[in-house]
Formats: C-alpha cells, structure tokens, sequence
C-alpha cells in the first residue's frame, strides 16, 4: 500500500497535504495513498475521539494548557524526530516517543470507554454462509489524518458504519508524510465498534519513498535504547492501553533496507506483542517489507514474509494483510503454509480493493471463499466506505441504502441472497456467518445509526441540527432484513424522516397481502419470571391500521437456511394518527428459557399500503434495575468568547454505576432544554455556543444514560457571557 502524503523527502522540505485518491499509479498504492486523504472533516457537537486527544498528547515537551476554541482532533505522530521544514496549514508535527498521558491535554476527548463485548455465532440465516471459516478486516478512512474530530460532528453526511455483525477487526485507515504516519483510531469509533464486540486497530504506515517515505522513520520505529529496549514498541501499545483500543496495523512499505533491519523489524514486532500482552493487543502485519529488508509485495504467505507473521520463536503478527497481488494460487499455497505452521488460514487476508469501485469491483471470490468447498483464506476490504462516498445524494437514507446492498447484496435479505454469477459481487451476508453481542439483560435498541438530520428523545424534535457520533450508535439488528412473509415483501429501511430517540427508527412500508415478520435482533437473553418486552411504535398517516404481533424463540433453527421457530405475542394495534405507542408484553410464560431471536410481526387491516415505524425494542427485567447515577463536577474547563458566541470544553466525573453514554442538554431562557451532544467519555467540546438574547450566562446540562435510555439526574454549569 503506498502514499499520496506529500513531496520526494518528507524530511527537508516542508511536505505537502495528501494528494486526491486519483493520483495513486498502482493498486497496491491505494492502500496507502488513502491514509492521507479521507472524507470531510467532521467538526461540531459529538466528535470522533483518538485524534483529538493524540493530536495533542504527542506534542514533544511540556503540554500547554489547551486553548478553548480548536477542537480536539485523533492523534497522529511521526516516530521520534520530527521532519525538517514547516508542516502545512491545520497540521501539527509530533513525537511518538515525547508522548505520554499526562501530558496530553486532550486525553479525556479521545478515550473509548466501551469494553470490547463477547460475540456468539447464532445459527447461519442461509445454508451457503459457513460459521467458524472465513472472516472479515476492513481498512476504513473515516476523515483525513490531520483535523479529523475526536468526538463526531455538525453534520449527518459520515460514513455511520453499522454492519458490525460480519466484521471481525476494523483498521483506522490513516497517515501520511506530510502529516504523521502513526495514526490512532477515535474513541467514537472504538465505542461502537466495542460495543459490537470488533476490534480496532490503529496504523503504523512507513510510506513509500516515492510517495515522502524516508527510511529514518523505519530505523527509528525500530530503535533499541542502551538497555535493549524498543521504546516505540512500548509506546505504541501504551498509546493503546490509555485510548483503550485494540492494537496496531503495521504497514512498512519504505524501500532500501537490509535483512538486519528486516531482523529489526521482526525484534521489534516481538516486543509490540509483548508490550502489548497484558490488555491481549493485536498485530495485523501488512504484505510489503520482506526478510530481504526490502518492499517486495509478494500477493501471499510466503518464505520470503513468513517471519513476521511466524518464526522459531512462535507467532509474529496475530494476522497478514495479505496484498492486492494474490493469485487463486497463491492464496492456496499460503493457506496451506499457515496450516504447516500450525496457525489458522482464516488469519490472513486477502486484500478486496473497493474503493473504486464497490460492489463492481472485479474479485476473483472462488480463490477467497468458494461456493462449494472450505473458505480458503478471510478477506479484507480496502476502503469500503465507498458506499458514501460515490454518492451523489449524501444524505443518510441513501448512505444507508447503498451500504446495506454492499453487506447484505441485491436482495436486502441475507435469508435469500440474490442468485450471482461466479464472477459477481458476493456480499458478506451470503459468505460469513454474523454475529451478535446480546446475550444479557437489559437490552433495549431504538434503531439510531449514530447519525442523523435532528436528535429525538421520547419522539419530539431536541435539536435539529444535523449530528453524527457513533459512539451513540445502538447494537443494530445483524442481518438486514429476514422478512417472513407468504405474500409480498415490504420494504424495510432505517429511516430518517421520524424516530423516538437518536435519529432514526425502523420503518416497514408497501402493500401487505399476508401477515409480514421482520427477523430483529439475535440474542442469548435469560428470561426471569418478571422479564417483558416492549416496544415502541407507531402508524404513519395515510397507511392502513396494523395488528402487531412480537415474537421471541426459545430455539435456533435444527439447521441454517431454516426459518426462527418465534412465540409469537398479541402486542398492539396502531393507526394513522394515534402517535407513538408503547406496548408491553409479559414474557412470564417463557421464564427460565433462553431467548434466542426478537421479531415483529404486522397484519394489515385493509387494503391500503401500510407504513409502520418501530421507534425501540426492549427486554428488560422489571424486578431489578434503577435510574443511574447522576454525573457531578460539571466544569466548562476553558472557552472562547466572541461576538456573541463561544466554543468551549466541558467535562464531568462519572457516577458511580453503569453508563451507557451522557448527554449534554443547554437549559435556554424559556425552560425549554436542547440537545448539544453525547459522548461515552467524560468530556464534551462544543465548536459554538451562540447566546440566547440578553441571556447573563448559558446553562449547561449533563445526564447518564443507561442500557434503556433512562436517564439520571442532571449535573449543572454554567457560562457567564460577560466573563473577561
């Protein structure tokens, strides 16, 4: 993978920013030529979180106090020396091995604060999707290196990715010459991914010469000190231990080495692991440095790069990206070279390049995860973010349209994929098994994407200002959609136009001849004796009044391919006009079964089209749980004033109990309360408080939230408008 970042040497003059995708010659130069270049940077309430906090922990020397206006941006770092000249407009040069915790001012607006979940497989939706053989990375550019928020942004236009049931690792895809090449993922990010039980990683991208690479930075990421030590490798995973993601994808593709420094390289991943073994960090290593000491992409596992994945000593690297050269041949022997290395095959990945083209991309699937034999190696896609980014109408409805047929394929049914030629796109629902994390009580989903055109809370507008922030994402149904039906399919979409909470719901809409099920969430949820369900919903105008049903199974399918045995429970009815409604269904008869599956089910009454909206779903446990705990020490911790507006940082200390996230409300002159932000973390930056009239000071609220969306009582600041 090569770089666009910057000019011929990083290292004596002043680089330039990363050039357009377009200028990237080669495929293998797509991987790393979109480190620098991303999508638009996101800026405003939430923000995306590792930036921010890196951007300046890594500054070399003593930190300054923060100034209130910039916002917090993911870190990025060069290894030890910085480059000769002055770095372009927005970006910050800094030193990974100057780094350290306390002395990172943004600390608290870049760390994730999700634990990474337990999965579990539940039985495959289809018979051609195989459980426990191929998986999927994924290499995603979520902003540009530089200036890319810590905790999400003013706008809905993002790539919101919720898919997460058929990732297994996901790599924060950044880096450049010009900017830093050590890039760590934002805490949004990580939260959401956590959450759905995937792991992030972050880059280490050693460009290219061609593209400002220079081998110093090679020799200096592999460093030893007097005592023998590698003191980037202790770094790197203290940096990870204190933003709490998950590891590191090791991508050196700066020529003109020797095998003592492949040895080098080799020593110091060595180190990284074991630095990394306490939190069990991750290495992913990248198909380009071989034993030689020079970039030779090799389109396999090999003699020539198996030292980095496994040597003498035992396991290297956790995984290989393996690179976009891969042959059915190839791929074959390196199969067959990890299985004599007693390592799985389903470690390395096969390099799916999609960012020019998607789902058209040609892709020989029968080398990776043929129809009618064993997977032979897992897959990586590079850039799939695609799916937002060809679009001409960004908005997120159809962001969500197009990424649903880029996992689930034509169909919009991974029950009953679309029939393709060998040669067609083959969507990750139709190959690898999802999988899910819920599998405790209480559990509850209002359908938001973690992004969206207002912010609702109870089905009224509290902001409507567009947002995204996926660290307020909820845990998605996997498979979208498994409908059930004897008559014609409804559509069903993740809508903007209405939701209860966050900004989007669940809508099913279109004529119904015969009764329609909507397969939700797979779950592992033991059910007590007071345990219910509830759901939200509602009748849009103009569509016929439905009978809704909910189904719950105390059983998976005898096989896959076969149909969810549901329970099915009379729940309510709605009209057209009768609002948001709740309905709440004991599920006492089920007490002390497993819950394995959550659906609905709709029957029209009448001929016209339906268009019904799920807001939440919730099984909870009605003899336990209480409002959580409220946050204290609300503190506006510095702002800039002007002309009537401010921007400022906030932060608060966590109250004692579960917290799914916070939200930050203003309390406006007229009691009304407005939405500004949420975040898991403990710290909020706000780009632009605008005062309300003659107003004397802005009052701020903040609330936990827990896994039912209650939430506590509120800590209060306040921001006086006439303070110096």
């Amino acid at each position: 993978m090569s770089e666009t970042g910057s000019g011929a040497d990083a290292r004596t003059a002043a680089p330039a920013p990363s050039p357009a995708p377009s200028l990237r010659p080669t495929r293998r130069g797509l991987l790393a030529a979109g480190a620098g270049a991303g999508a638009a940077a996101l800026l405003g309430a939430p923000a995306h979180a590792a930036h921010a906090a890196q951007a300046a922990q890594a500054a070399p020397g003593p930190a300054a106090a923060p100034p209130a206006g910039p916002a917090p941006y993911a870190s990025y770092w060069f290894p030890d020396s910085l480059p000769h000249g002055t770095p372009g407009p927005g970006i910050v040069w800094r030193s990974l091995r100057q780094w350290s915790p306390a002395s990172d001012p943004d600390l608290a607006h870049n760390t994730a604060t999700v634990p990474l979940a337990e999965r579990f497989t539940p039985v495959p939706p289809h018979p051609q999707v195989r459980a426990g053989q191929a998986r999927i990375a994924s290499l995603v550019s979520f902003g540009p290196t530089s200036q890319n928020p810590s905790q999400g942004s003013a706008t809905a236009d993002t790539y919101a990715l919720t898919h997460w049931a058929y990732l297994d690792e996901l790599v924060f895809w950044g880096g450049s010459a010009g900017e830093g090449i050590v890039l760590a993922p934002n805490a949004p990010v990580v939260d959401a991914a956590h959450r759905n039980g995937v792991r992030v990683l972050g880059t280490v991208f050693l460009p290219p010469v061609a593209y400002g690479g220079d081998l110093q930075w090679t020799r200096e990421l592999v460093q030893r000190d007097a005592l023998g030590r590698f003191p980037v490798a202790e770094k790197l995973a203290e940096v990870a231990a204190a933003y709490g993601f998950d590891g590191w994808f090791v991508n050196a593709e700066t020529d003109g080495g020797d095998s003592a420094l492949a040895t080098r390289m080799r020593e110091f991943l060595r180190a990284l692991r074991a630095a990394g073994a306490p939190r069990d960090l991750r290495i992913t290593w990248y198909d380009a440095m071989n034993s030689t000491g020079r970039v030779g992409w090799q389109g396999a596992l090999n003699q020539l790069n198996q030292d980095f994945y496994e040597d003498r000593s035992g396991p290297v690297a956790d995984t290989v990206f393996v690179d976009f050269r891969w042959s059915a041949a190839s791929l074959a022997a390196s199969g067959a070279l990890a299985d004599r290395l007693g390592r799985s095959r389903h470690e390395l990945w096969a390099a799916v390049d999609t960012e020019s083209r998607g789902w058209d991309c040609a892709v020989d699937w029968e080398a990776i995860v043929p129809r009618g034999r064993d997977h032979v190696v897992s897959y990586g896609f590079y850039r799939p973010e695609w799916t937002r980014d060809h679009l001409a109408d960004r908005s997120p409805g159809a962001f969500h349209r197009a990424d649903d047929r880029f996992w689930t394929g034509e169909s919009l049914d991974p029950a009953r994929p679309s029939p393709s030629p060998t040669g067609g796109w083959r969507a990750p629902a139709t190959v690898v098994a999802d999988r899910s994390t819920v599998c405790a009580l209480p559990f509850a989903c209002a359908f938001n994407t973690g992004h969206g055109e207002r912010w609702y809370e109870d089905g009224r507008v509290t902001s409507d200002t567009p947002w995204s922030h996926l660290g307020l994402q909820d845990r998605l149904p996997g498979r979208r959609w498994v409908v059930e039906t004897a008559g014609r399919r409804p559509e069903v979409t993740l809508d903007f136009a209405r939701a209860w909470r966050g900004g989007s719901s669940l809508l099913v809409a279109g004529p119904l001849t015969a009764p329609a099920a909507v397969g939700l969430h797979c779950t592992r949820l033991a059910l007590p004796r007071h345990a219910v369900l509830e759901l939200v919903h509602t009748a849009e105008p103009g569509s016929a009044p439905v009978r809704v049903e909910v189904g719950v199974a105390v059983r998976e399918p005898a096989a896959a391919g076969q149909p969810v045995p549901y329970t099915w429970f009379a729940a309510d009815t709605a009209g057209p006009g009768d609002g948001w409604r709740t309905a709440r269904v004991s599920l006492a008869p089920l007490a002390g079964r497993t819950a394995y599956g959550l659906a609905v089910r709709i029957t029209a009454r009448g001929t016209r089209a339906v268009s019904w909206r799920v807001g939440a779903v919730s099984v909870r446990d009605t003899a336990a749980g209480r409002r959580p705990s409220a946050p204290d020490a609300l503190t506006v911790d510095a702002a800039a004033r002007a002309d009537g507006a401010a921007a400022l940082r906030l932060s608060w200390r966590r109250g004692a109990g579960p917290v799914r996230h916070h939200e930050l409300h203003r309390l406006l002159p007229d009691g009304t309360r407005r939405f500004l932000g949420g975040t898991c973390g403990t710290a909020l930056y706000l780009p632009s408080v605008v005062r309300a009239g003659r107003e004397r000071a802005a009052v701020f609220e903040v609330r936990a939230v827990d896994e039912l969306y209650a939430a506590s009582a509120p800590a209060r600041t306040t921001l006086s408008w006439t303070a110096g």
